[in-house]
């Protein structure tokens, strides 16, 4: 017998039956379901693009855990069969320490690359947020010549890579500004190109907010700055922790304009700095490890800190406008 949705309808009660019977009965059928998730295609499916997503990631953790430079963190004998070998495809090493942790912390200057990317990265954050701020609101609540022919403008810059800007930037940061080999040059670029993103989601995430609460305050004396400030930033906080967390990490994780524009070691930022880990004169593959998942956890604390703004963030200034 089939029912509508394909699931029978809940028996109710007879009368004397004892609850825990139905209880009894209801845990019978929890095994079977959980079979049925487990052989379908979409658990295969999952289950394989999960593997496919955490082995590289695994690789990193048992090299920064190993103690050693060494790709290899098992050694096989020569006879060994081909259950050895599969099981070496599991990289686990063999004893683990943080010897490479304390090594990159005290014997390498990290801590300087650190605090570099921090200034670099929080200073990005702060003006391309004051930008992008003023400018979607611009855009969202004013009429001028221009308008839609400069959001255009913001959209078709999206669509070329970022390395088509490069020779551009160069010439203007460092052969007209004078601003090669310094922070400031290096902020006043991320800020540049994180700039059109952050201010396409702004803008339709200030579309969705009302213009009456605007016209009830103007009526009683504000001004568009003493409203822009004190209401529509408060009512914009999910979109605006979205793009300050984008911000964060164009300027965070970004490598190739920063090891252009920086000349000097002591200016570099963290990606820059591990470049030096593995090149042609060294392969210290365990600093490398050992560095990326310490880099790693400033944003993964950024994450924690903004995930109940993030999802109505990017739903909100993704979809409307």
């Amino acid at each position: 017998m089939t029912f509508p949705g394909g699931t029978p309808p809940r028996r109710s009660l007879l009368a004397g039956e004892p609850v825990w019977h139905r209880a009894w009965l209801a845990c019978r059928r929890v095994p079977k379901r959980i079979a049925q998730d487990i052989f379908s295609w979409r658990f295969v499916l999952l289950t394989l693009a999960s593997l496919i997503v955490l082995y590289p990631m695994l690789w990193v953790v048992s090299l920064a855990f190993s103690g050693q430079q060494s790709l290899t963190l098992v050694r096989l004998p020569e006879d060994a069969g081909i259950a050895r070998q599969l099981m070496a495809l599991v990289p686990l090493p063999e004893q683990w320490s943080l010897a490479n942790f304390r090594a990159v912390l005290s014997e390498q200057p990290f801590l300087q690359w650190l605090g570099n990317s921090l200034v670099v990265a929080i200073a990005t954050t702060v003006v391309g947020l004051s930008l992008s701020c003023t400018a979607a609101y611009a855009f969202s609540r004013f009429r001028f010549a221009g308008r839609q022919r400069g959001m255009l403008l913001f959209l078709i810059s999206q669509m070329f890579p970022a390395m088509l800007m490069l020779i551009p930037l160069y010439v203007i940061v460092v052969q007209w500004l004078g601003l090669g080999n310094s922070w400031l040059g290096l902020i006043l670029v991320y800020s540049i190109t994180a700039l059109p993103f952050c201010v396409w989601m702004l803008k339709g995430y200030f579309d969705t907010l009302p213009y009456e609460i605007e016209e009830s305050a103007l009526l009683d004396g504000a001004s568009h700055w003493t409203i822009f400030t004190r209401i529509i930033l408060p009512l914009a906080r999910p979109a605006i922790a979205v793009t300050g967390l984008f911000a964060f990490m164009t300027a965070w994780n970004e490598f190739i304009l920063a090891s252009i524009f920086m000349d000097d070691e002591s200016l570099y930022t963290v990606p820059v700095g591990l470049r030096f880990f593995v090149s042609d004169y060294a392969s210290e593959w365990g600093y490398f490890a050992a560095g990326s998942i310490l880099v790693s956890l400033p944003v993964m604390l950024l994450f924690l800190s903004l995930q109940r703004f993030l999802v109505s963030g990017l739903a909100a200034g993704a979809v409307k406008g």
